[in-house]
C-alpha cells in the first residue's frame, strides 16, 4: 500500500483529525424521553470487575463510567427499557489471550458485573469473544424480542467491543432489510491508555467510524 509521502500524510492526517474534533465537538445529547420502551433496549458492554476494579486488563477509565452507566441503566429501567449486560467470560485456554493478558476467565470475580450495575433488573449474557453479537444467547434475545429495533449502547472498550457489538448489531438488522436505531453516547463509553493505544485518539476515531457506518453517536444521554 502506497501512502505517499511522510510530509503530506501527516498533513492529511493532522486535517482528518481536526474535523472529527470539530465533529466529536458538536454531537447533540439523545433523550431517553424520545425512544420508545417497547421498541428499545440498554445494551451495556463489558462493565465487568476485570475490566473496571481489578486486574491485568482494568484501568481507571473504565472504573470512571460506573456510575454513569449505572445511572443510565437505572434510568431505562425505570422508563420500562429493558437492560442487557454482556460480560465477557472466557474459558481458561481462550485463543484470545494469544492477543491480551488472561482476563475474566468464567466463575471468576473478574467475569462478574460490577454490583453497581448488576444491582439493576438485566437479561445476562456471557461472551466469549470481542463480538458479543456473536453470542447464540444474545441472537436468541433477540429472536425473541422482534418489536425491540432501538439500542443504546454504554461501556468498554470503544474500539473493540462496543465497535464490534454497535456496528455488527447495524448491518444485522441491514441484512434482514429491517429499520433500526444504534445509539451510542460518547459520555457512556471509554477505552484504555497503554503504550501504542492512546485512549482519546482511539475513542474519536472508533466514534467516527462508528458514525460513518450508520450508528448514531450522541453526546450523552439524558432522561
Amino acid at each position: 500500500m502506497q501512502m505517499g509521502n511522510r510530509q503530506g500524510f501527516l498533513q492529511q492526517g493532522a486535517k482528518a483529525l481536526d474535523g472529527i474534533y470539530d465533529w466529536m465537538q458538536s454531537l447533540e445529547p439523545v433523550s431517553l424521553k424520545e425512544l420508545p420502551p417497547k421498541n428499545s433496549a440498554f445494551l451495556v458492554v463489558d462493565m465487568v470487575n476485570g475490566f473496571a476494579k481489578g486486574g491485568a486488563m482494568s484501568g481507571p477509565r473504565v472504573k470512571a463510567l460506573i456510575p454513569t452507566v449505572a445511572d443510565a441503566a437505572c434510568a431505562c429501567h425505570k422508563a420500562g427499557i429493558p437492560v442487557v449486560n454482556f460480560a465477557d467470560c472466557h474459558g481458561g485456554q481462550s485463543p484470545e489471550f494469544e492477543a491480551y493478558p488472561v482476563h475474566c476467565v468464567k466463575g471468576d470475580w473478574e467475569s462478574q458485573v460490577v454490583e453497581e450495575i448488576a444491582a439493576v433488573p438485566h437479561t445476562l449474557i456471557e461472551k466469549n469473544s470481542t463480538n458479543g453479537l456473536l453470542e447464540p444467547a444474545f441472537v436468541q434475545w433477540l429472536t425473541e424480542h422482534p418489536h425491540i429495533h432501538c439500542f443504546v449502547l454504554g461501556g468498554d472498550c470503544t474500539d473493540i467491543c462496543v465497535y464490534q457489538l454497535a456496528v455488527g448489531l447495524k448491518t444485522w438488522f441491514n441484512r434482514q432489510d429491517r429499520k433500526s436505531r444504534v445509539i451510542v453516547p460518547a459520555q457512556l463509553v471509554d477505552t484504555f491508555d497503554a503504550p501504542g493505544h492512546k485512549a482519546d485518539l482511539a475513542n474519536a476515531l472508533s466514534l467516527y467510524s462508528m458514525s460513518s457506518n450508520g450508528v448514531e453517536v450522541a453526546a450523552s444521554l439524558t432522561w
